[in-house]
């Protein structure tokens, strides 16, 4: 007969799938051993660059009983966000899929609420925390310890069956819950991404140096724009896919069925030209419920002028 965590195991897994995630890890709530050491010669070595708030919370990043008290697992999820319909790139600036529609945050996080509501409903109360890319927590850690997918050469979670074009998500609970196994690594020998990257950011096997990132030249950074980017941005104006768009396990992506993850049909219509006399006043319109307002109209109007320099 099935025991308590085993069957709670199953309802959880079974749930996620129903709310539309695409996959479902649990692990146990515990110190991030092996993520310690890596995080303190990451930031050691600044590939954090400008994103101070990576130094504050060391110990809470690495142990999830630190922002969840009494918790016993952390529930890994990831959620699908590869478009339908592409935006077009002839004669465009681009924007990284991510950011096509709505705000991720705020969309997933209804949904995980709506889902711990439901289970609560069948097993009863818990303490819980959801999380959605906020908060201190080490998500890809997480979801590789929960056997969601391997961590690739480009530091992004890869999956075998779906590659990597999808949100994570984590439930910290006190539920007492099976832990799942890692999965192996399968980017063997292949480079793709390392290569294609233009700024050579990816600087070894799964360490991205941050401050050299296009997302990180386009999105966090809240000064100018380094003229070590020059000619290097490859038409970028928020975000950057390209060590995604070359890994060959993302031929696997099959479209997102969530409708708030349209396109906005400014997005699929505007060319550079349109991007370059943008307004505040359009930026609002556009992008009011959008995660490309984190740069706020004077950020993207900046990464839009030094992308127009390379063009003269």
């Amino acid at each position: 007969m099935n025991s308590t965590p085993e069957i709670y195991s199953q309802l959880i897994k079974a749930k996620a799938h129903r709310f539309g995630f695409q996959n479902c890890g649990i692990s146990k709530a515990e110190f991030l051993e092996d993520d310690a050491k890596n995080l303190e010669i990451w930031l050691k070595n600044n590939y954090h660059g400008e994103m101070k708030y990576m130094e504050n919370h060391f110990d809470k990043r690495l142990d999830p009983r630190l922002l969840v008290e009494g918790s016993k697992s952390v529930i890994s999820l990831s959620y699908n966000y590869f478009p339908e319909e592409k935006i077009s790139s002839l004669e465009n600036f681009k924007i990284s899929k991510y950011a096509y529609a709505e705000d991720y945050h705020e969309v997933i996080k209804d949904i995980l609420r709506d889902l711990v509501a439901e289970l609560q409903e069948e097993i009863g109360e818990f303490s819980f925390r959801v999380f959605v890319d906020s908060a201190p927590v080490m998500e890809r850690s997480w979801a590789k310890k929960s056997g969601i997918g391997w961590v690739g050469k480009n530091a992004n979670l890869i999956t075998k069956q779906s590659g990597s074009f999808y949100f994570l998500a984590e439930i910290i609970c006190d539920l007492e819950l099976v832990a799942d196994h890692e999965t192996k690594d399968h980017c063997g020998t292949c480079r793709k991404c390392i290569d294609a990257c233009p700024t050579n950011a990816i600087v070894s096997d799964k360490i991205v140096d941050g401050s050299k990132c296009i997302s990180y030249a386009t999105i966090e950074l809240k000064n100018e724009i380094p003229d070590y980017f020059q000619d290097k941005m490859e038409d970028w104006m928020f975000g950057c896919d390209i060590c995604q768009d070359v890994c060959p396990w993302n031929r696997f992506s099959s479209p997102n069925l969530q409708q708030k993850f349209k396109p906005n049909n400014s997005l699929l219509n505007f060319k550079k030209n349109d991007w370059k006399e943008l307004t505040q006043e359009l930026f609002s319109e556009i992008f009011r419920k959008s995660p490309v307002k984190r740069t706020k109209f004077a950020g993207l109007k900046r990464n839009i002028e030094f992308l127009g320099r390379s063009e003269e």
